[in-house]
């Protein structure tokens, strides 16, 4: 679900937990995918997991949205784990912002 993306978005530090993160998303994509066949909702609303944007071009430009519209409250110290953090809170924000 989203919010689980969230937060596994926030503990990212490395590389490492950056990639286990996309791989979270993914197996929380196909989840939704299959809820998603077995009880379709509505086009207008979230899917079952949270996810607003399933196409590949409505995630990247969503994330693009939310990374611009939150840059200038990034915050960004000098740790490189808070440039793979903020790398993690923009993909994830492609599931769910509009």
């Amino acid at each position: 679900m989203v919010h689980d993306l969230i937060a596994a978005a926030e503990a990212v530090t490395d590389e490492r937990s950056f990639i286990r993160l996309l791989q979270l998303m993914a197996l929380d994509r196909q989840d939704e995918q299959q809820k998603e066949l077995a009880r379709p909702t509505s086009p207008y609303s979230a899917g079952p997991n949270g996810w607003e944007n399933g196409s590949i071009e409505a995630f990247l430009g969503a994330a693009a949205s939310w990374a611009e519209d939150t840059s200038r409250t990034a915050n960004l110290g000098p740790e490189a784990s808070d440039a793979w953090r903020r790398a993690a809170m923009i993909v994830v924000a492609g599931a769910f912002y509009e």
